[in-house]
């Protein structure tokens, strides 16, 4: 397979076209955004481009897992238990379960800035206090919009939970 290159003036005449009318790339996205909510951006702590650092953190398989029973049982209801606190404080935007596959249990992302605060958060967790998860912490740059998923979830479920 043969590749040429066209000079980029060269492309603009034979398209008809000068370099100096055509729109850039930056032109058009800096365009004012009509739906803009400043007062929105700056309450779900969005930079520039509407979106916000996180951390998230995957949930592994752990050396202790503890057999089936009331134990575990307070376990898991603490395991919730704390996950509706951190959602409610503002700081867990999103959780829940994976496959399994792999030793992946399940995700928490966190709307803080360091890694060390996410671990903080998450040694409060009994399934990590316990040993039956153990966790594993990746920075996340993603949309401002997730820390609308606590509230959007509220609406979406019929009994409390």
């Amino acid at each position: 397979m043969r590749s040429f290159t066209i000079p980029l003036t060269g492309l603009a005449l034979a398209l008809g076209l000068t370099l100096a009318s055509t729109p850039t790339a930056h032109a058009q996205q800096s365009a004012p955004n009509p739906q803009f909510d400043a007062e929105l951006a700056k309450k779900l702590g969005a930079d520039q481009r509407g979106m916000r650092r996180y951390v998230m953190v995957v949930l592994k398989t752990g050396p202790n897992k503890m057999a089936a029973g009331a134990e575990r049982d307070a376990m898991f209801a603490g395991h919730f238990a704390n996950i509706k606190k951190l959602a409610a404080e503002g700081l867990l935007v999103t959780a829940g379960p994976f496959d399994g596959v792999d030793g992946w249990r399940g995700m928490f992302i966190f709307a803080v800035n360091s890694i060390a605060e996410a671990q903080a958060l998450t040694a409060t967790d009994p399934v990590i206090q316990n040993g039956e998860m153990v966790a594993e912490y990746h920075i996340h740059y993603g949309t401002a919009a997730l820390m609308e998923i606590p509230a959007l979830h509220q609406k979406l479920t019929p009994t409390l939970q």
